[in-house]
């Protein structure tokens, strides 16, 4: 997957996951860095425990979808280390 496509997977992911985790998002930076690397777990997590082949391959409903659970993830992990409330 290509570099513009993990930032536009990585905007909506983290966009998406801002507004389903209460407290609100990191702003417009912060949210597609959450979305990327909340992609990048959310691949590792897909192809790791649910034997996916390749679960981020593009802009796509599946790639979005793991993006977005491992950008929730992230930001829960992020939340209980920093002490904000999640």
């Amino acid at each position: 997957m290509g570099i513009l496509s993990w930032i536009i997977v990585g905007l909506i992911a983290g966009w998406l996951a801002g507004l389903v985790v209460k407290g609100g998002g990191f702003g417009c930076v912060g949210d597609i860095i959450v979305g990327v690397v909340g992609g990048l777990l959310g691949g590792w997590i897909a192809s790791s425990f649910f034997h996916m082949g390749d679960p981020m391959s593009g802009i796509n409903f599946e790639s979005i979808v793991v993006a977005f659970i491992g950008a929730v993830i992230l930001i829960i992990i992020l939340r209980l280390i920093s002490g904000r409330r999640v």
